[in-house]
């Protein structure tokens, strides 16, 4: 079979072992589930083509195990029920690649024009479906708390989905894709690395090839597989929006500052509680906030414990527009604060493939690999804030950003790399002023005009 054959003579160890877990979920799955009760949710993308060729592969390993050789050859194409959400606002190569690569492959296909849900629900209707493929990655906006085998959330028609690709990150789908040499979406090599609608997806800017107008760069050649997403455009702010009408003419900048953003600051540290550490970052990150416009409702500072951590998360996380986390690190960066962050926003730690590959560039031949316990992050809420100034990216979970500073000059360092990176959310408006009155007057005679009994 040719994808497995490709893989496995590839040079590339992460890449065989990533192939090897995901074709042993498919295996599993085919194993639990009849095969007329499986489906695969198929939309042209970059994943889902992925997982195409892996269940394919999977399909032919399990028929090979489990001793079926007669007709090897008719199983190469596992013609599995495939399910495609066709969308008006769908890009035009999707839909063609979607058809020519069902059409290849000799997929039933199934095309649905109603929402995901309303779909499912008609689908599970007419036939019996237990599983359902789906090409989630961590990091996708319904990746939150999902497993290999997850399934369906409650409202939902009753299914299990199989993820076998939840835990690649970018670089390793388009490993993939070019080792076995498949055929992908034509969008892809126009530099678009994130593919939604026609209305809201855009070539990735970081692809432009200056050298050319109007021209971009194949997806694969994204470095940075965190920005995978920098294509997507984002509806301006309605409530900037109304603020700018409603100033005359003012500027979406100037109508920014006319929003009042809010922080927490959580320090976690024992030594701070007992008295025998000087908490000097909190005071110093309240300066930075404010000279950027920003007022801080909140500090704390809590226990040295997973739990204490993540109550003061939860609190903070919905009442502010953003928090800041430090301390807390222990033998381990995940011990505490990362662990408390992802116990207040209900996911568990699971190790990230990007954090990984800067912690092994930063320690060398002490780097542990899958065993290195540091790059445990929150599942599926994780952004990684990278700045070549900084040894390792800054973490950010939704609106709860995990400093790492120590000291003083530390914190400089980060936050002049947070105020450079769009990213990190912090939009910078006018800073806070302080006016001061002295007066030689004594407290009672001002006390006396106040009250109008100066006469």
């Amino acid at each position: 079979m040719e994808i497995d054959e490709a893989v496995r003579g590839c040079t590339d160890r992460r890449m065989r072992t990533k192939y090897g877990n995901a074709v042993y979920v498919v295996q599993r799955a085919f194993a639990l589930y009849p095969f007329e009760e499986v489906a695969f949710s198929f939309n042209g993308g970059k994943d889902s083509t992925v997982l195409l060729h892996l269940i394919r592969a999977g399909y032919y390993l399990y028929k090979k195990d489990s001793g079926d050789v007669a007709q090897m050859d008719a199983v190469k194409n596992c013609p599995l029920r495939t399910i495609y959400f066709e969308s008006p606002c769908a890009f035009p190569e999707i839909n063609s690649f979607t058809y020519e690569t069902v059409s290849t492959y000799g997929l039933p296909l199934e095309t649905i024009h109603s929402d995901f849900k309303s779909g499912l629900e008609g689908l599970l209707k007419e036939k019996p479906t237990k599983a359902i493929f789906i090409g989630t990655r961590i990091g996708d906006p319904n990746a939150v708390g999902q497993e290999q085998f997850s399934p369906s959330s409650p409202g939902w028609p009753s299914f299990m989905r199989v993820n076998p690709i939840l835990d690649w990150s970018y670089r390793d789908v388009w490993s993939f894709l070019l080792t076995c040499k498949v055929k992908y979406c034509s969008l892809y090599d126009q530099g678009y690395t994130s593919i939604g609608s026609i209305h809201d997806t855009v070539p990735n800017a970081l692809l432009s090839d200056s050298s050319t107008e109007k021209s971009f760069r194949p997806a694969y050649m994204l470095t940075d597989g965190r920005l995978e997403r920098a294509g997507r455009t984002k509806k301006t702010n309605h409530k900037i929006e109304m603020n700018s009408v409603a100033g005359n003419g003012m500027n979406n900048i100037e109508g920014e500052q006319m929003i009042s953003r809010a922080a927490s600051i959580i320090v976690v540290g024992d030594e701070i509680l007992f008295g025998t550490t000087e908490d000097k970052l909190g005071a110093a990150l309240c300066k930075k906030l404010h000279a950027i416009g920003w007022r801080v409702s909140h500090v704390a500072v809590v226990r040295n414990e997973i739990d204490s951590v993540a109550e003061e998360v939860e609190r903070c996380k919905s009442m502010d527009d953003m928090v800041f986390i430090f301390g807390g690190l222990g033998p381990l960066h995940s011990d505490v604060s990362l662990a408390g962050v992802a116990k207040a926003f209900g996911v568990r730690l699971a190790p990230d493939e990007e954090f990984e590959d800067y912690l092994s560039q930063l320690m060398g031949n002490n780097y542990t690999g899958d065993r290195n316990e540091m790059a445990l992050l929150p599942e599926g809420i994780t952004e990684l804030l990278h700045h070549k100034k900084l040894p390792l990216p800054l973490i950010k979970c939704r609106n709860v950003i995990t400093l790492a500073a120590t000291n003083v000059h530390e914190l400089d360092t980060e936050w002049d790399c947070l105020l450079d990176t769009q990213e990190s959310g912090l939009v910078q408006a006018k800073p806070f002023v302080s006016k001061h009155l002295g007066s030689a007057l004594s407290d009672g005679v001002i006390g006396y005009q106040e009250l109008g009994l100066w006469l």
